[in-house]
């Protein structure tokens, strides 16, 4: 089970400061609180107390958690937000391996598959399959009446305005998708898209539990993507591109990329540039790449280290631009040991003093579950948000 902490900046609903979501909203900032406390904090009347705690339990949000130490008197209940009552289908797609899953919204994976893709797989294939396994995994889990959210993390670019992935630069068959209504038709709950990295970062964010710590996460894969939380909130820059550092170049190289370019580190340190190095080793694809250098072969493990280095030369960079509280590396090729050590040292020897000072570099602690725990956060955010519990509330409202 892995506890999460949820305590980021509210946006407060436009109706009144006492709206049932903003109700929420202070249980979840401040709270868990007694009635009373509650009352007094917002200045209502008990009359109307009781009608936004009746709304808010009736869309399950709210919850008894515990009691107030008693005076002498009987033991004040302790209203907070609740995470466990509801859920969340979690997917993340990559080029080559696909995870979907059943999270609540505190974080905690209930379910999850694996699935290896072949490689230039195409959506009219893998939709309706992450579809199914979702619902099955439902109906497993005899949960999904309880389903209030899906979250997909995909590689690259989303235009979060229209639910459309842009340029996921090692899947060009998902280019133009519009993933948001391929699982809001398929599941009938509101869905959050975001970036692999972003969602890797996010879940590591949930995991440390410091809600002012900056974290930067890196995704390496068949390809490699950073996403950084700051604030409580993943970064996206102003056109949804920031962290693509998998296209920084790197100077006097000229392997071409996937992206049409020459240089990138993608070419250099990725998985799919370790497949391409291992070919004379009768390497084929990723999972011959991961066999080889966690059996210790010397070469692989070699080209693995090397990658890690030369990522890291170009993290040093970015760990001085952001001056983060931690890194974190997750991913297939980012997993392994031989990648995080070369890494790790190019990272400790590049940075600056003052940017490395203190600083935590590590594998995700969530491991390959980060990505989900990280969209089961971003679920939980949209569900609970003050704007979304008080429209869910005035359709609830009995006619």
């Amino acid at each position: 089970m892995v506890t999460v902490n949820q305590d980021v900046s509210r946006v407060i609903a436009a109706g009144t400061a006492t709206s049932p979501g903003n109700v929420l909203a202070v249980l979840r900032d401040d709270g868990p609180m007694t009635r009373q406390e509650l009352r007094a904090r917002l200045g209502l009347s008990r009359a109307t107390l009781m009608e936004r705690l009746d709304t808010l339990t009736r869309l399950r949000v709210i919850d008894t958690v515990g009691h107030r130490a008693s005076s002498g008197g009987r033991r004040a209940a302790l209203l907070g937000a609740d995470q466990t009552s509801r859920v969340a289908v979690v997917a993340h797609l990559g080029a080559s391996l696909a995870t979907v899953g059943v999270a609540d919204l505190r974080g905690t994976v209930l379910a999850v598959h694996h699935e290896r893709l072949p490689l230039g797989h195409e959506p009219r294939h893998v939709l309706p399959w992450l579809l199914d396994t979702a619902r099955e995994q439902l109906s497993s889990l005899d949960r999904y009446a309880d389903l209030a959210a899906v979250g997909f993390a995909v590689p690259g670019q989303i235009d979060h305005e229209t639910g459309v992935s842009i340029m996921p630069p090692t899947m060009a068959a998902w280019r133009d998708q519009p993933l948001r209504d391929a699982f809001a038709d398929g599941l009938g709950v509101s869905v959050q898209l975001e970036n692999d990295a972003n969602a890797l970062a996010y879940g590591e964010y949930l995991a440390a539990g410091s809600p002012n710590s900056t974290v930067l996460g890196v995704w390496i894969g068949s390809g490699i993507g950073a996403g950084v939380v700051i604030g409580g909130l993943p970064h996206r820059g102003a056109t949804g591109c920031a962290g693509e550092i998998g296209h920084i170049r790197i100077e006097d190289r000229d392997e071409r990329c996937g992206c049409g370019r020459r240089g990138c580190v993608a070419a250099l340190a990725s998985g799919t540039a370790l497949v391409r190095q291992l070919r004379s080793d009768g390497v084929r694809a990723l999972p011959d790449v991961l066999r080889r250098v966690e059996a210790g072969e010397p070469r692989a493990v070699s080209l693995a280290t090397d990658a890690g280095r030369l990522l890291g030369t170009v993290l040093a960079t970015v760990v001085t631009i952001l001056n983060p509280h931690r890194v974190r590396v997750g991913g297939e090729i980012g997993s392994l040991r031989p990648f995080l050590a070369g890494l790790r040292e190019t990272l400790g020897e590049q940075a600056p003093e003052v940017a490395a000072r203190g600083l935590d570099v590590g594998p995700a602690v969530l491991g390959d579950l980060a990505p989900l725990v990280g969209m089961a956060g971003l679920a939980a955010e949209a569900v609970f948000a003050p704007a979304a519990i008080d429209e869910a509330a005035a359709r609830s409202r009995p006619s």
